[in-house]
């Protein structure tokens, strides 16, 4: 194992060095939470497609494979969609908003009334989103060096605390690149024929596994659906994923390389799919199915390979945990706490201090990540309460302020509260794993946000024509995009 050690800890290394080059570019407050708004199509692809593909894609994708065969590819390959809905229809008009955080986009087209109801929302599904990742570092620090579980969390989440810390969105962006180049290799290019290979072809593999296993619908239509709504939709509102397109350096930028990384997810999906049911042919008994990824490549790739495949599924963690704690953190300063303390911005505030504000709340909230990452075990019940959170609260209030002009502020806050607290009821009466929480939290969501939107006045016409001029483009300078000197 030690050359599978050395190109681990070279690729740890690597992460942190990043950081510091990382750390030299971020002078600005818009260099330090959104790249400069000035990614290529390239980076933006590639960064774009490593934080919606993490350790759930990947891990828990080659474990539904194992379980339900090709089917199973249904979960990451929602998320793919998802991207893509939201690259060709939404993208464009999101990055000429110019603002940091989805709360910004609400206070613009509702006239500045939900920014803290849905901050707090949107808070909690990103720090339950880092949590997430960062309990996966335990699986496979224990598969590389048999680590304790919270020494595990305590040490990938230090590295990427470390380097999002020192170079906000320019170290993940760098990071995130190499994330994407070492995922490709060692699960597309390694991974998955070899996994073929070893489980005899998909000729031996019909031959020993249930019919089912390559129905593309055996999953089953009620599960699908219920990807559709969590995952799907979900792409289309977290703050994680906006923070990104908001690095887009121009609207064609945002729509071309954001549908270019819709569809590096759809081909990951089903390399995913293929390779837990190579697994099932090769371990028919394993314990858990999301144990397939880390028995295949412990004991079926050869030395180095090994490393590159375990440094792959690593880098899949880390560039979901990162982008979840840069979101938590922009979330919480921006949305929450300059809010609550009534704090607005004036022209000549130090670019330097937003910068330094900014890495301490990246630091204080990295704490809380791995404190709670450390107290919690089970990541599908953390990672389902945080996408209920954010479909059943925000989605209805985000896609209506977009498509329907006589959505009003209180119709929003009204949305938010009503999913909101229906999710959290539903999910304590029907279980945390249920179906239904999302399923009626969404439609009393809606109702909520049209039946008050029709009640109240609408929204006035010269809040909805400076969103109007937002959406253009037109009237956006970098430093008139701070949501609280706006409104409030």
């Amino acid at each position: 194992m030690a050359v599978d050690y050395t190109v681990i800890v070279v690729y740890l290394a690597g992460m942190l060095a990043m950081g510091w080059w990382g750390m030299r570019r971020a002078k600005s407050k818009s260099d330090f939470l959104v790249a400069g708004r000035r990614l290529g199509p390239v980076m933006y692809s590639g960064t774009m497609a490593a934080i919606v593909l993490g350790g759930a894609s990947t891990i828990g994708g080659v474990g539904l494979g194992y379980q339900y065969g090709l089917s199973g590819a249904w979960m990451v390959f929602t998320i793919g969609l998802g991207l893509l809905a939201l690259s060709v229809f939404f993208s464009a008009r999101i990055a000429r908003l110019k603002v940091y955080t989805v709360s910004e986009m609400l206070d613009l087209r509702y006239g500045g009334r939900a920014g803290v109801i849905s901050g707090v929302v949107m808070w909690a599904y990103t720090l339950m989103l880092a949590v997430t990742s960062t309990i996966a570092y335990a699986t496979i620090f224990d598969v590389l060096f048999d680590m304790n579980r919270t020494l595990a969390i305590v040490l990938g989440g230090s590295i990427v605390v470390a380097y999002s810390t020192l170079g906000g969105m320019w170290s993940i962006t760098l990071t995130d690149m190499v994330q994407f180049v070492v995922k490709t290799i060692g699960v597309l290019l390694l991974l998955l024929p070899i996994a073929v290979v070893k489980a005899g072809g998909f000729g031996e593999m019909k031959a020993k596994l249930p019919t089912e296993y390559f129905d593309p619908l055996g999953i089953g239509g009620e599960t699908i659906f219920t990807y559709v709504l969590i995952y799907t939709f979900g792409m289309l509102i977290g703050q994680d994923i906006w923070q990104r397109v908001f690095t887009a350096g121009s609207d064609r930028t945002a729509k071309w390389g954001g549908t270019v990384a819709g569809t590096y997810c759809l081909v990951y999906a089903v390399a995913g799919a293929v390779i837990g049911t190579s697994a099932k042919v090769l371990y028919p008994n394993l314990g858990s199915p999301d144990d397939a990824f880390a028995t295949i490549v412990k004991d079926e790739l050869p030395i180095g390979v090994r490393g590159l495949v375990l440094a792959a599924a690593l880098a899949a963690v880390m560039s979901t945990s990162s982008g979840a704690l840069i979101a938590c953190a922009t979330v919480a300063n921006n949305d929450i706490w300059s809010r609550l303390r009534g704090a607005v911005r004036r022209e000549d505030d130090d670019e330097r201090d937003e910068v330094r504000g900014n890495r301490v709340f990246i630091l204080v909230m990295g704490v809380a990540v791995i404190a709670t990452a450390i107290a919690l075990n089970n990541v599908v019940e953390a990672l389902t309460v945080a996408y209920n959170l954010l479909v059943g609260g925000l989605l209805v209030p985000i896609l209506g302020g977009l498509l329907w002009k006589r959505g009003t502020a209180q119709g929003a806050l009204a949305a938010v509260a009503v999913g909101g607290l229906a999710v959290v009821g539903l999910m304590a009466t029907y279980g945390i794993l249920a179906n239904e929480p999302v399923y009626y939290g969404l439609l009393l969501s809606l109702a909520a946000y049209v039946t008050v939107s029709l009640a109240t006045p609408a929204t006035d016409a010269a809040v909805l024509a400076a969103w109007r001029d937002r959406l253009a483009g037109r009237g956006a300078p970098e430093r008139a995009s701070e949501p609280v000197a706006a409104h409030q």
